[in-house]
């Protein structure tokens, strides 16, 4: 069975950087679009970005936009979220989901989801 396994969360203060891996156990991957989610307590889970299957095409929610970046390397089965001047607000748990389809910001259009890495972010 398929699986993605997230790495890479942890604290950080404002205005910090992480960077958050999910390597995926197959490489079918390669040809699925690829997302980060994140839920923070009490909130529902929101879509943060999401890259097609050749790393060309990429989508984020505005409040993201020019500070987050997702990439992938298909040859590594990895897909990542560099997150540059973080904010209290962006405090989550971060999860990864896979595809079949295009792109999406819909959570219905992934069919494979990750276990979710803790990002908390101080002020």
């Amino acid at each position: 069975q398929a699986q993605l396994v997230e790495s890479g969360g942890g604290l950080v203060q404002a205005g910090g950087s992480l960077r958050l891996s999910c390597a995926a156990s197959k490489s079918t991957f390669s040809t699925s679009a690829m997302a980060w989610f994140r839920q923070a307590a009490g909130k529902e889970r929101e879509f943060v970005a999401a890259v097609d299957w050749s790393g060309r095409s990429t989508y984020y929610v505005d409040s993201v936009k020019g500070r987050f970046t997702i990439s992938r390397d298909n040859a590594k089965n990895t897909v990542y979220l560099q997150m540059d001047s973080l904010k209290p607000e962006d405090t989550a748990v971060y999860f990864c989901a896979a595809g079949p389809t295009g792109i999406t910001q819909y959570s219905e259009g992934y069919n494979y989801w990750g276990q979710g890495t803790q990002v908390t972010v101080s002020s």
